[in-house]
């Protein structure tokens, strides 16, 4: 899984002025949720943040927030709100986590290959394009790569079950569910 670090410092100062002039700083605003404590409000490095977004969108990734004065925290992130005109990140979302403890994650299905039934005049369904893994955040990959070249037309086709997912690493997802076939 992909890892990120992103220097943070703690926010003292609340409501919508306070956040304009922080944005005016080149600021963002941020929040750091964690089961069973309070929230803390955070501040962030625009540039930084926003380099680091472009790197990780769409796409599993731990953050170490290095809090300044709290040491560092492993998060995700939860949600991002950007000002819909000038694409500026308004404010960032971040959830708390243990990187000991399996967490549910949704990784994409990767195809390599061209099939042999395409090549014979065959057309390529795919089904799945997604997979529902379970496991400690580190270990899950950030793609399953599924070889389709032997493939061939009307053949029973690719199921959850034919994909090699790491030891660790349990698949949610029903492994008679077929994810791409040659019709």
């Amino acid at each position: 899984m992909l890892q990120v670090d992103i220097p943070a410092a703690v926010r003292t100062v609340f409501g919508k002025g306070a956040a304009r002039r922080l944005r005016m700083d080149k600021k963002t605003p941020a929040v750091m949720y964690s089961k069973g404590d309070d929230a803390l409000a955070l501040q962030l490095d625009e540039g930084i943040l926003y380099k680091n977004l472009l790197q990780i969108h769409r796409r599993n990734a731990v953050v170490t927030l290095d809090i300044e004065g709290d040491g560092k925290r492993h998060v995700l992130v939860q949600e991002i709100q950007k000002d819909p005109v000038v694409e500026r990140v308004l404010h960032v979302d971040f959830l708390q986590i243990d990187l000991d403890k399996p967490i549910d994650f949704i990784v994409p299905l990767r195809l390599t290959g061209v099939a042999k039934g395409v090549e014979l005049g065959g057309l390529l369904r795919i089904s799945k394009r997604t997979l529902t893994l379970r496991g400690c955040p580190l270990d899950v990959p950030d793609e399953i790569v599924a070889d389709i070249t032997e493939l061939e037309r009307g053949e029973k086709g690719l199921y959850c079950a034919d994909l090699e997912i790491p030891q660790q690493i349990e698949m949610l997802d029903d492994p008679t569910v077929l994810c791409v076939q040659v019709i």
